[in-house]
């Protein structure tokens, strides 16, 4: 990878680590499989793994993967700016799903959502410009959308249907590639919404241009020490790895020119006989993250092993141990010796404020070592009070898409993201409520061309906690209304059969539809909310007294 001056002085400041490897028996299970077979079995492996606490903790997490070395900056493959670490999230930075959530229909409770394999501290700007676009490539001729010197959006060379596409800089284009190729198969379970890069099924997972693409940025900008360095790191907070920083081969054996020939891993693919805990591994990290004090949270812990016997015995301790609980102290290596593994459950339930560390110590299962130590970190601070929010009406409103906004609470009042609530109200005549996770004062929303309109509320959330639902706006696509007046609202839906609703937020009076050539269709002396007409198939016009800008409608 080809690095940019700005950090080339702080790689001297890094020590490196000897090239980094999985431990062994690891890979084991990939031994002659090829293709589909290949990929399923890493599914196997890394699928199943400890997850990151909360979305709250990510930019503590962070701190472990994405500093740049020697510096309190951020190490952001979005842009060169320098943001140091002490500052808060959702200002100049943001958490940042490089494969967008929006992908599998937003979830929050699902482990791609806290995955840190696809999530990096990004520029807010240039974070909020990459939308949910894919990856690819700004066709030659068009300017870019957006760009900062770093990332790039525009109409690409191939979008997949998307209106643009990001593109980020070389030297990370592989970082991105690896990331994707991952997430593909980590999660090749998933059912995805959107298709535009990614496919369903458990093979290949990915649309033919986006392999070639993504093959293609995987061999100009090979794996760097920034990518081994964070993977291991992952690893030691997750308990997974990503198999193509491992081995930037598989790549080939999957989606590239060695398909169809079986796969044989090295040394992390050959077990020794000896009993191996594979994960978690020694100095595991689980950060709590920050809990109000009578609340509690709960992290799952993975088990797997090779060639151990009996069981793992658990223990906790230090001088907060009672604020930490396990489900059980015992691991049968039965369990943990299949490829599944096996789990545990640990919750932090703190009763007073302050910092709170403890340690997991498991030993026997005929380990060599004799014993190995988890880490387990936790803040509790008091109860919040929140101040309800302000929603504001909503920006950038096309067919598909549009900005939701709110005022953000008082400056002494601290947040750790908000949820905007929304209530799609669909042209088939169901209603779906979706809830979407913000760092800053607006979020874009999409899917919008299936509604007939959309409301949305906005909540603030602190240590888990929320604040109460704020004023609900409306927003109706552009297809059925060119604007909607702040003072005097307006808004016509349009359902088959001709069938028009106005929604008002009072009474409009002289109301005068015209048709295509602008000849007067019908008079209406007043219409309120809810009112509803039929008209023939066709394009019309209304005005009314209040409003005396043209609307247009489609009936159909």
């Amino acid at each position: 990878m080809k690095l940019h001056h700005i950090i080339a002085s702080a790689l001297c400041l890094w020590t490196i680590y000897a090239e980094a490897e999985a431990p062994a028996g690891y890979y084991s299970s990939l031994k002659g499989k090829s293709d589909a077979a290949l990929k399923t079995a890493l599914f196997e492996i890394i699928n199943p793994h400890t997850q990151v606490s909360s979305y709250t903790a990510l930019p503590d997490y962070f701190k472990k993967t994405d500093v740049r070395p020697g510096t309190n900056y951020w190490w952001d493959m979005y842009s060169n700016m320098n943001v140091e670490t002490n500052l808060t999230f959702g200002t100049y930075m943001n958490r940042e799903h490089s494969l967008p959530k929006s992908w599998w229909g937003g979830l929050t409770n699902i482990p791609a959502y806290v995955d840190l394999n696809h999530l990096y501290p990004a520029e807010a700007v240039a974070n909020q410009r990459k939308s949910n676009y894919p990856l690819g490539e700004i066709a030659a001729g068009q300017t870019p959308y957006y760009t900062n010197g770093v990332v790039s959006v525009g109409t690409g060379v191939n979008s997949g249907g998307a209106k643009y596409v990001f593109e980020p800089s070389d030297e990370y284009k592989g970082d991105f590639a690896r990331t994707y190729f991952y997430m593909v198969t980590c999660y090749q379970n998933l059912n995805w919404v959107t298709t535009w890069q990614v496919m369903n099924g458990t093979y290949p997972s990915l649309q033919s241009w986006a392999i070639e693409l993504l093959l293609k940025w995987h061999e100009m900008d090979p794996v760097s020490e920034k990518e081994l360095n964070r993977n291991e790191e992952v690893y030691k907070i997750q308990g997974n790895r990503n198999p193509f920083i491992d081995d930037p081969e598989l790549v080939q054996y999957i989606w590239g020119n060695k398909k169809g020939q079986g796969y044989t891993p090295g040394a992390s693919g050959e077990p020794t006989g000896t009993p191996t805990l594979i994960t978690p591994p020694n100095g595991l990290y689980l950060d709590f993250s920050q809990v109000a004090v009578g609340h509690s949270t709960t992290s799952m812990l993975q088990f797997k092993s090779e060639n151990c016997s009996g069981y793992f015995s658990l223990l906790l301790t230090g001088a907060n141990k009672s604020y930490f609980t396990i489900s059980d102290t015992k691991v049968q290596t039965s369990a943990s010796n299949s490829v599944a593994g096996s789990w545990i459950t640990v919750t932090y339930s703190p009763t007073s404020v302050g910092t709170h560390t403890a340690r997991l110590v498991i030993t026997d299962g005929n380990l060599p070592e004799g014993s190995r130590v988890v880490e387990l970190k936790a803040e509790c601070f008091p109860v919040p009070t929140l101040t309800k929010l302000t929603a504001s009406e909503a920006s950038d409103v096309t067919h598909d898409s549009y900005e939701a906004n709110w005022l953000t609470p008082p400056d002494n009042e601290v947040v750790d993201s908000y949820v905007v609530t929304v209530k799609r109200f669909l042209k088939s005549g169901g209603v779906e409520t979706h809830e979407i996770e913000a760092e800053s004062n607006s979020a874009q929303i999409t899917g919008f061309d299936e509604a007939s309109y959309d409301t949305y509320t906005v909540q603030s959330v602190r240590l888990g906690i929320r604040s109460e639902a704020s004023n609900a706006i409306t927003v109706t696509p552009t297809a059925a209304i060119d604007e909607i007046l702040v003072d005097s609202p307006l808004a016509v839906e349009t359902f088959e059969g001709g069938l028009i609703r106005f929604r008002c937020g009072e009474p409009h009076y002289d109301v005068t539809i015209y048709d295509i050539a602008g000849r007067q269709y019908i008079t209406l002396p007043v219409i309120t909310d809810y009112a509803e007409i039929t008209l023939p198939a066709g394009a019309y016009f209304v005005t009314t007294r209040n409003y005396r800008k043209p609307i247009k409608i489609l009936a159909f």
